[in-house]
């Protein structure tokens, strides 16, 4: 029988020879490296439209039918990213909760994506699957957590608090609702109304439905209103209902707040209830000494949601669902088919989470962590805190700036023109129209990136700083700039009715 000889020997069109491998990275860390020196010079945001970027990279053009030269595809791309992206590692850039990312969690996503392990089945990826149980516990431990509690790494804080809902779901429904379903059971959620989003989500998700959550009100400090969540539990139980989970916030998104997590993990207890903190952006200030009081009763938790593409300053992807009992995890995710041969005495965390297969997202986080050890994001985490605080502190010497409010390292303000201060509601309406398109003005200026929170019924600017290259001079940059671009936009928008001494005309 013949042998086609083509057989033997196989050119693939994605291989590289080692010797093009170096070459190309080489030529790709170099540019990494310059892009790292040469961001704070550059705009924070370039404020181009979909129909610039689209033009850019010519975002209509056809897969091409043959293939091109590797080096040619690289330098293309870090042309696009570099000069058409929204630098989340600026100094300046105290938007959303995303952190400026660790040089060397840039280096740990390249090893881990050139190793490929398939961090779901231990078997697969035996020494990946104990650095991320490692690292689980390494945060776990950090922030006052059972040091064996369950847990995984996830995309982020979305699914790490889904992650956690449906642990809890499964513990407390009262009935097994991965094989019966919700059916009748009026299960019920109950969270602050600054809780995020990702609470209509996992309820739309886990078949419980958005009704079923209670929104309870916030007090003035914006933490839950632990009197309001007490009546509320007992109204349900009166009428039939069945209170099933207490979601608290370590850390809000919109201003920072923590609410009151020993009183939520009592009233937990007392009601039998599953307790799940979303502490994705803030629960790991619970490390800091001066912190501790603020954080009582995290350790109480069922469940806790933590992000560490957030405060631990690893790039994207990195979410982390941590659970008090493992066996829950179980509980809520393990299935086991005929054709899964895994032992059950390794880490498969196939068992723990909705996903089967599962990139190493641990290795970034497991690195940086020893690189800068406990006390390294003490120092770090405490510096993002002290500089919210310090511009909480300038934004006073501003007539034409209010400071509304400074929890952890967020702090909120807005831009109210000195005239404008009588409060009717007229003025409220146009300071929040003045702040809107404000908030516009300075994300597309490229000098400083925040966003916006909404607090007690004011558009506010908020400014996030989980940064750990922002600096004192960088902070006291944002007040005059601010200013400046609020009084352009001020004498743009501001309508006839409130010019003059700021009073509507009609007064």
């Amino acid at each position: 029988m013949q042998t086609d000889s083509s057989l033997k020997t196989r050119n693939s069109p994605l291989a590289l020879s080692s010797e093009e491998f170096r070459s190309l990275g080489h030529a790709l860390i170099d540019q990494l490296a310059d892009l790292l020196d040469s961001i704070p010079s550059r705009p924070v945001n370039r404020a181009e439209s979909p129909v610039e970027i689209r033009r850019a990279l010519d975002a209509g053009q056809s897969l091409p039918d043959q293939g091109t030269d590797p080096a040619e595809l690289l330098n293309r791309a870090t042309e696009l990213l570099f000069d058409h992206s929204v630098f989340n590692g600026h100094p300046r850039f105290w938007g959303y909760i995303t952190s400026s990312p660790a040089p060397i969690g840039a280096l740990g996503d390249l090893l881990a994506a050139a190793v490929n392990p398939n961090v779901g089945a231990w078997v697969l990826a035996p020494m990946a699957s104990e650095i991320e149980a490692q690292t689980i516990r390494w945060i776990a431990e950090m922030i006052g957590y059972p040091a064996d509690c369950g847990g995984l790494f996830v995309s982020g804080g979305n699914m790490a608090n889904i992650v956690g809902f449906l642990a809890g779901r499964q513990a407390k429904a009262g009935h097994d609702v991965r094989t019966a379903g919700i059916g009748g059971a009026r299960l019920r959620i109950y969270c602050s109304c600054e809780t995020h989003t990702w609470v209509q989500k996992a309820a739309d998700i886990s078949g419980i439905g958005t009704e079923a959550v209670r929104w309870i009100a916030a007090n003035d400090r914006m933490q839950i209103d632990v009197s309001a969540l007490r009546r509320q539990i007992e109204a349900d139980l009166a009428s039939g209902d069945r209170p099933t989970m207490v979601i608290g916030a370590a850390g809000t998104v919109g201003t920072g707040a923590v609410d009151p997590l020993d009183e939520l993990a009592g009233l937990s207890r007392e009601f039998d209830l599953w307790f799940h903190v979303d502490g994705a952006y803030g629960a790991m200030a619970a490390m800091l000494p001066d912190h501790h009081a603020e954080f009582a009763g995290l350790s109480q938790a069922d469940s806790i949601a933590v992000d560490p593409h957030k405060w631990l300053y690893a790039p994207l992807e990195a979410g982390c669902a941590l659970v008090r009992n493992r066996e829950k995890l179980r509980d809520a995710f393990a299935y086991h088919p005929p054709y899964y041969h895994f032992e059950t005495e390794a880490i498969n965390y196939f068992d723990l989470g909705p996903q089967n297969s599962r990139g190493f997202r641990a290795l970034k986080v497991w690195l940086a962590l020893q690189q800068a050890g406990r006390q390294g994001y003490v120092q770090m985490i405490s510096d993002d805190i002290r500089f919210a605080a310090e511009l909480f502190q300038l934004i006073p010497q501003y007539p034409e700036l209010q400071a509304l409010t400074n929890n952890l390292s967020i702090t909120t303000f807005r831009f109210a023109p000195t005239d404008l201060a009588s409060g009717d509601e007229e003025t409220e309406d146009y300071l929040n129209r003045l702040n809107t398109e404000l908030l516009t003005r300075l994300q597309n200026s490229g000098e400083a990136y925040v966003s916006n929170a909404i607090v007690h019924g004011k558009f506010a600017l908020r400014a996030c700083i989980v940064n750990f290259r922002t600096t004192r001079a960088d902070i006291e940059t944002l007040p005059p700039l601010v200013v400046r671009l609020g009084e352009q936009t001020d004498a743009e928008l501001r309508p006839e009715s409130l010019r003059g001494d700021g009073r509507p005309t009609d007064c």
